[in-house]
């Protein structure tokens, strides 16, 4: 669990409705108090987009089992053209 902390803030510093819930501390004199803040258990990153319809549409395509080399084979046409077009440029992978 993730959590914030805030040491030492002055009560008056507090947005309103927190200082209503203090109202006991506040009548006994305290004026600094301090704010822990947790993110709520139930609402991850993760689980709000698992639940999204989009959220692994292409689970069932072969062809992109392996995302890397899918993805590299779609890129490299690209970098062959250039590396052909211009004979004296710089390639990513150079021979030595």
């Amino acid at each position: 669990m993730n959590a914030i902390v805030f040491e030492h803030v002055q009560v008056r510093d507090l947005p309103p409705a927190w200082q209503a819930k203090l109202g006991d501390l506040l009548n006994a004199g305290f004026s600094k108090v301090t704010v822990r803040i947790e993110q709520d258990p139930t609402e991850s990153p993760d689980t709000q987009f698992a639940n999204d319809p989009l959220f692994g549409m292409w689970r069932d395509r072969e062809d992109m089992a392996d995302v890397d080399a899918y993805i590299r084979a779609i890129r490299a046409p690209r970098f062959t053209e250039v590396d052909s077009a211009m004979p004296d440029a710089p390639t990513a992978n150079p021979k030595n």
